[in-house]
């Protein structure tokens, strides 16, 4: 199985609190990056509201009793609104629904991953996994400094292929927390978290 490509991008602002973010995304920090990105989020938007549109036509199509008092004569007035009950009306419902089912799927689908790790001084950590879609939440968990009791780096076999990760190991608890459990990036990057981490979380000694 292909390592995904991850980038680590690292935001600190207070020398107490650091976040360090992995994603598979490209950085947005040039202006066509940008520009790529809102562009794609805006035609998912327009591409999703119109297969709502052509559902709720169909709908209204094949129940005329769930419609909105006047508003199919305002369709039926306009040649654009005929144009699309006419189009709509063609496609059977047996393909209309799986179809627009995909591709409000597609829609909702980031294509991209990311996890993060919030270090707070003398508080704790917080691990954030996103979801794979607009739809669903990330999973998040909150682990306090008392309950630390080391982070390391470690090694396990994942298929065929060796992988490090970095882990946390929680008082209390048999299995370990591992951070960044879904992309598992590079060693290079899980050496610069995993010094970052040690170095943020605990108070400096003097």
């Amino acid at each position: 199985m292909p390592v995904p490509t991850c980038n680590l991008q690292i935001y600190r602002p207070t020398p107490a609190t650091v976040l360090y973010t992995v994603s598979t995304r490209a950085p947005l920090t040039t202006v066509p990056a940008r520009l790529l990105h809102y562009s794609t989020l805006a035609a998912r938007i327009v591409v999703a509201s119109l297969v709502v549109l052509a559902s709720w036509l169909k709908w209204i199509s094949v129940y005329p009793g769930f419609q909105w008092p006047g508003l199919e004569n305002e369709l039926r007035d306009s040649r654009l609104g005929r144009s699309c009950l006419n189009l709509v009306g063609r496609v059977p419902t047996v393909y209309l629904v799986p179809a627009s089912l995909a591709v409000l799927w597609l829609c909702a689908w980031k294509g991209y991953r990311e996890e993060s790790l919030l270090v707070l001084r003398g508080l704790g950590i917080q691990t954030t996994s996103s979801s794979a879609t607009f739809l669903s939440t990330s999973s998040t968990r909150f682990i306090p400094t008392t309950s630390i009791q080391d982070i390391f780096i470690h090694e396990a076999f994942k298929g065929l292929e060796v992988r490090f990760y970095l882990a946390i190991v929680v008082e209390g608890e048999q299995d370990v927390v591992v951070v960044f459990p879904n992309l598992l990036p590079s060693l290079n990057i899980i050496e610069k978290v995993w010094r970052g981490a040690r170095s943020c979380l605990y108070e400096p000694k003097t």
